[in-house]
């Protein structure tokens, strides 16, 4: 089943003009696609003329939490750039579901799968209300292969999802399930001011996914880091003594660093 057609996408509720709830961190006014694609930073160089020809033929969607934007093995006929919420892509076999990766703006959604014409490897679920900016797939590559500027921003945009990746690859197979745990709690406190409770971003199982265990390891392990100075109530991280947290576990920089979406640069002769 292939996706939607720009008309049948319209189903999805249309953003209204002027400003807009945003979502984790696009915090933009988003009245239309254009204005949506000018505010991406990572598109700051690529031309107006460029954006201009994306936008015409492009919609800007607000999507409702749980809604689902495409299913694994579906042929892509549109680029999907998530400007706020949280899209959650998720491995399929049978009714089984595994995460894959938990994907924040600004992002564009499986980008390979549109460059190829090939089927995506994933299905994509709003797991916060959402903004996208749907690109009609065929215009998207043409777009690319006509300008400089915009293929090397979707280089840095993929550049930067091949890293994210091995990132994940590597917390998987070089720490302990509760070194796992424990890293991806100190992530999130250190992200929050000194002393204020931390809400888990996603659902539990979802976590545990991500982390590379079931749920139930996943709780155990939770109940054991009261130990290392964390009181966790249902999805509210509290850390009273942080010292025992940081001396037990280290983030690492080339596991836990931040992995922003950078356009190449062009050459200079």
């Amino acid at each position: 089943m292939g996706q939607p057609s720009l008309m049948e996408a319209n189903a999805f509720t249309e953003a209204p003009d002027g400003p807009s709830a945003a979502g984790s961190t696009a915090n933009f006014p988003l009245p239309s696609a254009r204005s949506a694609l000018g505010g991406t930073p990572w598109l700051d160089r690529v031309p107006a003329a460029t954006l201009d020809r994306l936008a015409d033929l492009a919609v800007l969607h607000r999507v409702p939490s749980g809604s689902t934007l495409f299913e694994q093995a579906e042929i892509p006929s549109f680029a999907q750039l998530l400007v706020s919420g949280s899209v959650a892509l998720l491995g399929v076999s049978g009714t089984a579901e595994t995460l894959i990766e938990l994907v924040r703006p600004i992002d564009l959604l499986l980008p390979a799968a549109v460059l190829n014409r090939q089927p995506f490897l994933a299905r994509a679920r709003v797991l916060e209300e959402a903004h996208l900016v749907l690109i009609q797939a065929e215009v998207f590559r043409d777009a690319l292969a006509t300008d400089h500027a915009l293929c090397l921003a979707v280089l840095g945009c993929l550049a930067t999802q091949f890293r994210r990746q091995i990132k994940l690859a590597k917390t998987l197979k070089l720490r302990s399930a509760e070194e796992r745990v424990g890293c991806y709690l100190l992530g999130l406190v250190q992200e929050a001011a000194p002393g204020v409770p931390v809400r888990l971003p996603m659902e539990k199982r979802f976590i545990a996914w991500q982390l590379g265990m079931a749920r139930e390891t996943f709780s155990r392990v939770l109940t054991g880091m009261e130990r290392y100075g964390l009181h966790i109530s249902g999805d509210v991280v509290e850390v009273p003594d942080a010292p025992p947290l940081r001396a037990r576990f280290r983030l690492d920089p080339q596991i836990d660093g931040p992995e922003p979406i950078l356009p190449f640069s062009p050459r200079r002769y």
